[in-house]
């Protein structure tokens, strides 16, 4: 029925040929202004976020004042961002049942919100503040264009694609996981290829600003066996429990922080217990991103309980109201869980974090498909069928709850977990 309605308009535009060629510069123009914009703004978190991390790094003792940096991230969306204090969620939440666009203040709430948590040592990512300024730049154009409610759903694929390739320099995962995030069935052509251009001129803007992304490899692939398939299967599905564990934690943390009846004080009493946990025993590694030991695992095994203790740290902090994003944190699990795994199964560490690094992404956020093409964007081809693997037994093993609450999971998992649980 819909390829149908869709082969109608088709037909129907033909018939004039002024209106399409509008509609075609029309979506062009959205698509390079909404590229140019996402992609500066990233470029400029990026920068900012490099900066506030090298200065907590060089001024330790600055973790003492994450308290104070959570009552002013609780105090200023308590009085100026209630409408866009669910985030990635209230993108998600638009595009099932658009009512009304998205505040442009997300963009500098959640840039600041984000600054502050990691300047001060919380435990968060950067994926949700990019992909929270590229959906609220994005969705400023539906009153410019004077676009409809189907029109304000390309808007958002094209904000979180926008947001999320120019953040991670990985353009055609973050095409792909605009649209799977979304659920498949209810993409159509337009805003497939819409997405995968506005993902690529995000992608350029930020080149053309000269920010570097980090570079991961693996330099030793194992052969294709029987055997090493059996590992490829086990890493996922342990991969999907450390999601589950993931997600879990984080919905966990922010119910009972909840219970706190004055919003900007849950911050600041996570913010203490933070502090105290962190710089009081010596774990400043689980501040921030965490981007060096995410590094350093690819070459060195990590303790089992490093990916523990991010899944803790990181639920804990988001769940007390700082802001930021999951996916570099679950990045983190992965990549640590993988190296870890190494000291029992005879793969390359480097293998293995890689294959840890993307399935725990995939089983958390429910994109199989668009964490298979971001590994091979970041490996390279050849450990293709690896991730692949892993990235499904991972999407299958996480449960029905990923890290967006507001996020439908239909199709064959849902289906499973409707049968067995």
């Amino acid at each position: 029925m819909q390829f149908e309605a869709e082969k109608s308009n088709l037909l129907m535009s033909f018939q004039n040929p002024k209106q399409i060629l509008f509609t075609i510069f029309k979506w062009i123009l959205i698509c390079v202004l909404t590229g140019i914009l996402s992609g500066s703004a990233s470029a400029f978190f990026l920068v900012a976020l490099e900066w506030v991390t090298q200065y907590r790094i060089h001024h330790d003792r600055i973790i003492w004042l994450l308290p104070f940096g959570g009552l002013l991230v609780g105090l200023s969306y308590y009085y100026w961002g209630e409408s866009v204090v669910k985030g990635n969620n209230l993108l998600l939440e638009e595009y099932e049942s658009p009512k009304k666009v998205i505040p442009f203040k997300m963009a500098p709430l959640v840039l600041l919100g984000t600054l502050i948590t990691h300047l001060f040592g919380g435990s968060a990512g950067r994926e949700g503040t990019a992909v929270q300024m590229g959906g609220a730049i994005a969705d400023q154009f539906t009153k410019l264009f004077n676009l409809d409610n189907s029109e304000r759903k390309i808007l958002i694929i094209l904000g979180i694609s926008a947001g999320f390739a120019s953040v991670f320099g990985t353009p055609l995962a973050g095409a792909i996981f605009a649209l799977e995030v979304l659920y498949f069935s209810k993409i159509n052509l337009k805003s497939t290829v819409l997405s995968f251009l506005v993902a690529y001129i995000a992608y350029f803007t930020v080149e053309f600003w000269q920010v570097k992304h980090t570079h991961y490899s693996i330099p030793v692939l194992p052969d294709l066996t029987f055997i090493n398939l059996i590992y490829v299967i086990i890493i996922g599905v342990l991969s999907g429990f450390a999601a589950l564990l993931f997600s879990r934690s984080t919905h966990f943390w922010g119910s009972l922080f909840s219970k706190i009846k004055y919003p900007p004080l849950r911050p600041f009493i996570g913010g203490i217990i933070l502090a105290i946990a962190i710089a009081g025993f010596g774990l400043t590694k689980f501040s921030g991103l965490g981007v060096p030991v995410i590094v350093d695992s690819f070459s060195n095994a990590n303790p089992w309980y490093d990916f523990l203790l991010k899944i803790l740290f990181t639920g804990f902090t988001l769940g007390a109201g700082f802001k930021g994003g999951e996916v570099t944190p679950l990045f983190f699990v992965g990549a640590t869980l993988g190296s870890a795994l190494s000291l029992v199964i005879p793969l390359p560490i480097a293998f293995l974090a890689g294959l840890g690094f993307v399935a725990v992404f995939s089983g958390a956020t429910h994109t199989p498909i668009a964490c298979t093409v971001m590994g091979i964007e970041l490996f390279g081809i050849q450990p293709g069928i690896f991730i692949a693997i892993a990235c499904i037994i991972a999407y299958f093993s996480s449960g029905s709850v990923g890290i967006y609450k507001s996020q439908i999971v239909k199709g064959a998992k849902y289906k499973l977990y409707q049968k067995w649980f």
